[in-house]
């Protein structure tokens, strides 16, 4: 009968280290994406990152002159 008592509490207790165990897991990945998000922030902010991000969509300043530098065919 002793026994009985104790398997519901043990059960909850059980549940409970695994629902812990997840949010840890979850918890480390959202510090992970937190950290990659404020690395992209600090790139974003930094002098010439406007130019940068322009340059790499294929964009050229006025008045200069676009290359296009096709791949050579075996």
């Amino acid at each position: 009968m002793i026994v009985l008592l104790y398997i519901q509490p043990v059960a909850h207790w059980i549940q409970q280290r695994q629902t812990a165990a997840h949010s840890q897991a979850d918890l480390r990945d959202l510090q992970r994406e937190r950290d990659r998000l404020q690395a992209r922030l600090h790139q974003l902010s930094g002098t010439g990152a406007v130019e940068r991000e322009a340059r790499k969509m294929g964009m050229v300043r006025r008045n200069e002159r676009p290359f296009v530098i096709l791949p050579t065919r075996p």
